[in-house]
């Protein structure tokens, strides 16, 4: 423990845990004062009484300070070195802005509530969901796009977001879209690793990689888009087309653990049918929740979480200290979906830019689509990802449920 480590240093070398004087300790200072310094004048001078009562003063503090605040101590202290982000457009930080793709948000009104009302490359307002999470883990307040900047030496030894919007565990969804598939953000990962051994050293470029937390959230757009809207994998049924993805995933996981990661948290799907612009493409003229995309959503998480456990178990003898976890996002968004008022949203069927019922990326931009007057009432920035307040509502519940 820190303080105790503290403690430890503040001793003297001499010093016993006998008080120097026999009467209660915690005796009006004066009075052990003079009790203690007559009967030890012959052997200790008043300099040394002095110190003596100071030191034991000083241990009793810190030993009430430890006793009283453990939480708050370990609250403050940074539970894995660094962030490492993989995933779609929920996770992107303005690794597209490097690629030449049409899935791009490097522009007004994207970024409006980022410092410098900064379009950086985020698929929102503000912050996303990799920001939020190393926030509150006290690592860095953002996590840096890997592709498109020139990274400090901080940046890389605190962790980066590899994520590309419009990707998905299928490689296919990449592909229509000229994005990063799954496996294209793991050769940056190793690339990453030997940027990072360049400067911290072999050693603790490998302790970095086994301690740090790393984040999966992809698979909406393999569902979204790729099967449900294109008819590119529609040589599958629906059933065929989850173990797919699911069967792609538990691939992903185990090349990143061969790569040195050892924590591994992997989001499932959100209700998919009520994101506004799978309303508006299959919810009919009311724009409603499309049931089957949610059941998919549902399917689809429940054999991903199965297919982490097994990863987890001693079946597939996963590398020593590896940790993986399943996150759902499912049910906590659908409440907020749901039930906004309980979370302060005026509006979860629509986006705030523009319409709110068509536009993302490109259609979301300064001269055709202008932002909401009141962000924070809509839950949707655009018709596919949150605002800034609603991931940091989302984030909120699952680090208490889950932790990190």
């Amino acid at each position: 423990m820190v303080v105790s480590k503290l403690t430890c240093e503040f001793l003297p070398r001499n010093f016993t845990t006998d008080p120097p004087c026999k009467k209660p300790l915690f005796r009006k200072f004066s009075v052990l004062q003079d009790q203690s310094c007559k009967k030890r004048r012959e052997k200790v001078d008043m300099d040394s009484c002095k110190r003596s009562l100071v030191v034991v003063m000083v241990m009793a503090i810190l030993h009430r300070c430890c006793s009283a605040a453990p939480v708050a101590t370990a609250a403050n202290q940074t539970r894995a070195p660094a962030l490492f982000v993989f995933g779609d457009s929920i996770v992107d930080a303005g690794n597209n802005n490097a690629i030449t793709t049409l899935v791009r948000c490097n522009f007004a009104p994207y970024g409006e509530d980022f410092p410098g009302h900064n379009a950086t490359g985020r698929f929102s307002n503000g912050k996303v969901p990799g920001d939020i999470l190393a926030t509150q883990m006290g690592i860095k307040q953002y996590v840096p796009a890997y592709l498109g900047a020139e990274l400090s030496d901080f940046d890389l030894l605190t962790g980066v977001t590899f994520a590309s919007g419009g990707c998905g565990f299928d490689p296919l969804t990449a592909e229509l879209v000229s994005v990063l598939t799954m496996d294209n953000q793991l050769d940056l990962f190793k690339e990453y690793k030997e940027k990072l051994r360049r400067i911290a050293g072999a050693r603790r470029a490998a302790e970095i990689v086994s301690e740090s937390l790393y984040l999966v959230v992809t698979g909406t757009d393999d569902l979204a888009n790729t099967y449900f809207t294109t008819p590119f994998r529609r040589d599958y049924d629906l059933d065929s087309y989850i173990d797919f993805v699911v069967q792609c995933a538990s691939d992903f996981i185990q090349k990143l653990l061969g790569m040195g990661a050892r924590r591994v948290h992997i989001a499932g799907a959100p209700p998919i049918g009520c994101v506004p612009s799978q309303r508006t493409n299959a919810g009919g003229l009311d724009r409603d929740c499309v049931s089957l995309y949610n059941q998919a959503a549902v399917v689809y998480n429940a054999r991903l979480e199965q297919e982490i456990k097994r990863l987890n178990g001693t079946a597939a003898a996963p590398p020593p200290g590896t940790v993986l976890k399943y996150i759902d996002l499912y049910t906590p968004l659908l409440d907020m979906i749901q039930r906004p008022a309980a979370y302060g949203f005026e509006v979860t069927n629509r986006g705030c830019c523009g319409t709110g019922v068509f536009e993302v990326t490109l259609t979301c931009n300064r001269y055709t689509a202008h932002a909401c007057r009141d962000v924070d009432k809509f839950l949707f920035w655009d018709t596919y990802h949150l605002t800034e307040r609603g991931y940091n509502i989302l984030l909120s519940q699952v680090i208490n449920k889950y932790g990190f």
